[in-house]
């Protein structure tokens, strides 16, 4: 599996790749601890990637679960993507699904949407455990007011390429000469990649900003060894890649083409304009989102002093 540019003959990267490595934050959602590595204070976005969290992993005991209530969202496609357990996920627009490991979950938020995410009243009969990636996907500014839309995709929808100890699934984007059937608004590539123990991967070169997340494992660029719960974020168009530890490792690779200006955040708010993150703070307030079937008795209230 090669992307347009060949790695180096060591098999490793060009010297200095690297150009920053992110630790993630920690935050609580929904009674649940998540790791936060984007955005970070040296790096708003990576390619159309503007928030990138790790959920766990973690369990649930029984009679508990995930209870994150209605929340509105603009700007932005929210991307879930699990490893183990089940999210239901649940929009104004009346969309009710389950999510299980390997499917992605593709909402466009746009002009505006609600939505929940819980765990299935079904599973809280006994522990359960949950651990995935949500991230969030910035939309140019020409699609930033679009119509919000879901679309989910099963995982074997999903493009699946093995090579060389490598067993990579293409979430959304094109790379490695595949394609996967997610609908996006800008050039980026998404990636979930299992490098058995020193197995080498190289990075699509035709995308602008490239970034690896280390989910489990440690894996090598050039002489640096990384570590779980990095975000590596390499330099635009050098020859990048990635070799496994004597353990395999996981890593999620992600980036695209840079965006088109930075973008205002605010609570579940992202949009090229603060006029307009002050119009959806008022919106909310004043319940003009849109409410979400069957969850329609909770919210999430506009954070105080907003």
């Amino acid at each position: 599996m090669s992307g347009q540019q060949a790695a180096p003959p060591d098999g490793s990267a060009s010297p200095g790749s690297v150009e920053l490595v992110l630790l993630p934050r920690v935050h609580d959602i929904g009674g649940f601890e998540v790791r936060r590595a984007l955005p970070a204070q040296e790096r708003q976005m990576v390619g159309p990637f503007i928030f990138f969290d790790q959920a766990g992993p973690g369990e649930f005991l029984a009679g508990r679960g995930l209870d994150v209530r209605p929340h509105p969202h603009i700007g932005i496609a929210t991307v879930t993507y699990l490893f183990e357990g089940e999210i239901l996920h649940r929009d104004s627009l009346g969309s009710r699904q389950q999510i299980v490991p390997g499917d992605v979950n593709w909402m466009t938020a746009g002009r505006g949407i609600t939505h929940s995410e819980r765990t299935d009243q079904a599973l809280r009969s006994h522990a359960n455990q949950l651990f995935g990636i949500q991230s969030w996907v910035a939309l140019p500014k020409t699609a930033e007011e679009t119509a919000p839309a879901f679309a989910h995709h099963p995982a074997a929808s999903l493009p699946l390429a093995e090579d060389g100890g490598v067993r990579l699934r293409l979430i959304a984007g094109t790379g490695w000469g595949l394609a996967a059937p997610v609908a996006v608004s800008s050039p980026l590539f998404y990636a979930d990649a299992i490098l058995a123990p020193g197995a080498m991967l190289d990075l699509p070169g035709e995308h602008e900003e490239r970034a690896a997340y280390v989910v489990d494992g440690t894996v090598t660029v050039a002489a640096d060894r990384f570590e779980p719960g990095r975000m590596l974020v390499f330099r635009a168009r050098d020859r990048v890649a990635l070799r496994a530890g004597p353990h395999g490792a996981r890593v999620l690779l992600l980036g695209g083409a840079a965006m088109d200006g930075p973008r205002y955040l605010f609570w579940n708010f992202v949009s090229s304009s603060r006029e307009r993150i002050e119009q959806a703070k008022a919106d909310w307030r004043a319940g003009r989102f849109g409410k979400v079937p069957g969850d329609e008795e909770e919210f999430i209230p506009l954070p105080e002093g907003a």
